[in-house]
């Protein structure tokens, strides 16, 4: 099953998350694409992600058959403000130069010519969009209409600046990637943002930020029903209210049963109890 946004791209209905993977980075890229996953998403920024890693992984791949256009690869421009001193890019250079040469580094890391998805990692201030943050979304404006990503977006992002960048930008985001807190609703603002201007809503830390979730006897009675783990019930959850979840596990087995979420069908009911979990 895909999802597409407004612009028509097909996108894997569930994400494999590499942060925090370190040196493991490159075997668990491979055993999360063995396990069925098609999309892997990045970051070109060396604190959380090891963006060449994932590289050496898509080569190892693509020497056991598994070719790029068969993965939709995601990464992403991390503004200074997210970066230690080992940035990817001239620190000291302009805006714009800083995007194309993080673009660049990322192809180069990728071992690919053109990236599926490239975001930004987030605005430059808490609230509103500045000066800062719309060069740079020009800049990725321009690797987009260059046809060098297929689809480009914005993570980290609150509702109201969402809605600034949808009215005022050119070439609106088409995937927006937030952490997902059940007691906000799920970021219910951003979600409805999304549905209404066709823009695919990324949901990462569904499992690590709801901790709080998992204690509730209300979904462990639905998640006991299906026969299921409570991680599962969360993933489908998820892409019943048309999220896109990510999952970043290390362990083959839970890549495999979390892949199986999609086979899951969640009641109204079960909905409604996971919806209002947090609240």
């Amino acid at each position: 099953m895909a999802l597409t946004a407004y612009n028509h791209v097909p996108v894997p209905s569930f994400m494999y998350g590499t942060a925090w993977k370190k040196e493991a980075t490159t075997q668990l890229v491979q055993l999360a694409v063995a396990a069925g996953f098609t999309a892997i998403d990045t970051a070109n920024q060396l604190i959380h992600y090891q963006e060449a890693l994932v590289g050496e992984a898509l080569l190892a791949l693509s020497e056991q058959g598994i070719a790029r256009d068969r993965l939709f690869l995601q990464t992403k421009f991390t503004p200074t403000n997210g970066q230690d001193h080992r940035t990817p890019y001239d620190a000291s250079a302009t805006l714009t130069t800083q995007v194309t040469q993080s673009f660049d580094s990322s192809l180069a890391h990728l071992h690919t010519e053109y990236l599926d998805s490239y975001v930004l990692h987030g605005p430059y201030q808490r609230q509103g969009l500045g000066d800062a943050d719309w060069e740079v979304w020009a800049a990725i404006e321009g690797l987009y209409q260059s046809g060098k990503t297929k689809m480009i977006g914005i993570s980290n992002v609150t509702a109201e600046q969402l809605a600034q960048l949808c009215t005022r930008a050119a070439v609106k985001p088409m995937v927006v990637q937030n952490r997902c807190f059940a007691a906000l609703e799920w970021d219910k603002e951003v979600r409805e943002i999304c549905r209404a201007y066709g823009i695919i809503y990324q949901g990462f830390s569904l499992l690590t930020a709801n901790r709080e979730v998992f204690a509730d006897p209300g979904i462990r009675a639905i998640a006991q029903r299906l026969g299921t783990g409570l991680a599962q019930v969360v993933f489908r959850f998820a892409m019943q209210v048309g999220m896109l979840p990510l999952t970043g596990t290390t362990n083959p087995q839970h890549m495999k049963d979390d892949l199986q979420a999609e086979l899951l069908t969640l009641t109204a009911e079960d909905m409604q109890v996971i919806e209002t979990i947090g609240m």
